[in-house]
């Protein structure tokens, strides 16, 4: 769908909206202390159709941006945090063209258990103005029930009306300084700035790209990605607290890309993913990193293994993961963990669901390439099992591989991390796979198997800081319940009990990652690093 599709000059007899009231809300009416309480506030969504139509347009006051959910699909949301609990006494839908025939508007105090205010059954397509309601919460939500038209639900804003509990936290965290580019290629520019301060806290930054929102950050730094070789760009940051308030932005700073051809890509990387849990259970996890994938567009999607708990039968990978990441299973290159060796048959269910991309060159460990990168999959339940290893024709595979290897940048995969600060800690089983991976040469080593994030620097086979080794990162935050955390390394550069997914871009020459929480925001931001 075009971001710039017009609306059609008319339509006959539009229907008329009919607006039904829980028996709460008919009382209550605006009042003249009414404020407007959305504008500006933290915006989440079940999907976008595209980065330039995310949620934040839908409260930035302007008629000019809009959100717009995915195509042809129901149904689909937009929650608003409105920074403390309030008294909502009006809400306003400005539609464009791709409107909502029923919808309705919920509020919440969590954010999680919603209870519904007023609902919509027969919408036309103009402005919603609904007045009269009677509604306390903190996070307003609305719910696209039926679509109106082929496209998906699009609204240039989202107003809401009434009054805060308490004049509460009004003081705006202080204006971000020092903003700088760091790392920059032809297609990625690196910010860092100084951390801002705040009287309760500061909760988040928004980066802005030439005057527009293209991120949150949870950190003081962010790596914009997807850009055009050879090209200028301005950026500001500006913060936020707990309550809503927002800082002014920073002092612009201009970067320019370097030139180049700007081939890259993006994947989408997690281990540990599908509880047995659906979309009807609102804490299941692995519906929302699904999401995020889905809002990634990636070209390709890596999975770090343990794919479906807890025994991986075929029955559940079709009952819980096919719902939600077999979405992206014909871009998927899935290697299997430990839980999937837990099947009456081991990996029965998992080569059973995923089929030939399960062994893509006859076994369950194989490599792929796309761009100037060489991507190693490995089943590293082969090392974990026994003092001495299992099957050495995987490690002569591996040898014949990398040698084999006419790429630019190499990544590997496998599900039992050598480095880990989670609940399983070092694996000193996979000592052989880290030590060829360090003589090789290999860039980027993904695993899983630990419920946590944990990205280190660069590291030698001893696991010293090196910057001829590989990143390592522990990505198996995918879904699975969160492990407790140990003592981080002293080679550690990020270390977190948080779920999210591992966005990778990568270009001929390097690659850069963020953890995107289930939230939206960047958990963390690695630096660009040039391949070896």
């Amino acid at each position: 769908m075009s971001p710039f599709r017009l609306r059609p000059f008319a339509r006959l007899a539009p229907p008329i909206a009919v607006v039904v009231l829980l028996p709460s809300a008919i009382a209550a009416a605006t009042t003249q202390a009414d404020v407007l309480l959305s504008q500006g506030k933290p915006v989440a969504t079940s999907t976008v159709e595209s980065a330039s139509l995310n949620g934040d347009k839908a409260v930035d006051g302007s008629t000019q941006t809009r959100w717009a959910s995915a195509v042809s699909a129901d149904p689909q949301w937009l929650r608003v945090d409105l920074g403390q609990p309030s008294s909502i006494h009006q809400v306003k839908l400005t539609w464009e063209a791709a409107y909502a025939k029923k919808y309705r508007i919920e509020v919440s105090d969590d954010g999680t258990q919603f209870t519904t205010v007023t609902t919509v059954d027969n919408g036309d397509g103009k402005t919603d103005d609904l007045t009269g309601l009677q509604a306390h919460g903190r996070f307003l939500r609305f719910v696209g029930v039926t679509r109106a038209t082929k496209y998906g639900y699009s609204l240039w804003e989202l107003q809401a009306y009434g009054t805060p509990d308490s004049a509460g936290d009004t003081q705006a965290p202080s204006t971000p300084a020092g903003l700088a580019a760091t790392t920059t290629t032809a297609t990625s520019a690196g910010l860092s700035w100084n951390a801002a301060t705040d009287n309760v806290g500061v909760t988040g930054y928004d980066v802005l790209r030439d005057g527009q929102v293209v991120a949150t950050s949870a950190t003081p730094s962010y790596t914009d990605t997807g850009l055009a070789p050879d090209t200028g760009y301005t950026y500001g940051v500006r913060a936020r607290d707990a309550a809503g308030n927002v800082s002014a932005a920073s002092a612009p700073v201009t970067v320019k890309t370097k030139a180049g051809s700007g081939t890259g890509f993006i994947l989408a990387a997690a281990g540990d993913i599908a509880e047995r849990c659906t979309a009807s259970d609102s804490s299941c996890v692995h519906v929302k990193t699904a999401k995020l994938v889905e809002q990634m567009n990636p070209a390709a999607v890596i999975t770090m293994g343990d794919n479906q708990y807890d025994d991986a039968h075929l029955s559940d990978f079709k009952a819980y993961y096919d719902k939600t990441w077999g979405k992206f299973k014909n871009i998927t290159h899935p290697i299997p963990g430990n839980h999937e060796s837990y099947d009456d048959t081991k990996f029965k269910g998992y080569e059973d669901y995923f089929g030939a991309i399960a062994k893509p060159q006859g076994k369950r460990y194989y490599s792929w390439e796309m761009g100037n990168w060489h991507f190693i999959a490995l089943d590293s339940n082969d090392f974990v099992t026994h003092d001495e290893f299992a099957e050495p024709p995987q490690l002569t595979w591996l040898k014949q591989d990398l040698a084999a290897n006419k790429k630019g940048c190499v990544a590997a995969y496998y599900h039992h991390p050598r480095w880990s600060s989670g609940d399983h800690g070092d694996n000193k089983d996979s000592v052989e796979l880290w030590n060829i991976m360090t003589a090789n040469k290999v860039d980027l080593v993904l695993n899983g198997h630990d419920h946590d994030y944990e990205r280190f620097v660069p590291q030698n086979a001893d696991g010293k800081a090196d910057a001829n080794g590989p990143v390592e990162i522990v990505g198996g935050s995918g879904g699975a319940n969160l492990y407790d955390l140990s003592p981080a390394h002293a080679t550690t550069a990020k270390l977190l009990k948080t779920f999210g997914v591992l966005k990778l871009s990568m270009t001929d020459t390097s690659f850069q990652t963020q953890l995107i929480g289930v939230d939206g925001k960047v958990l963390d931001s690695s630096p660009t690093y040039t391949c070896h």
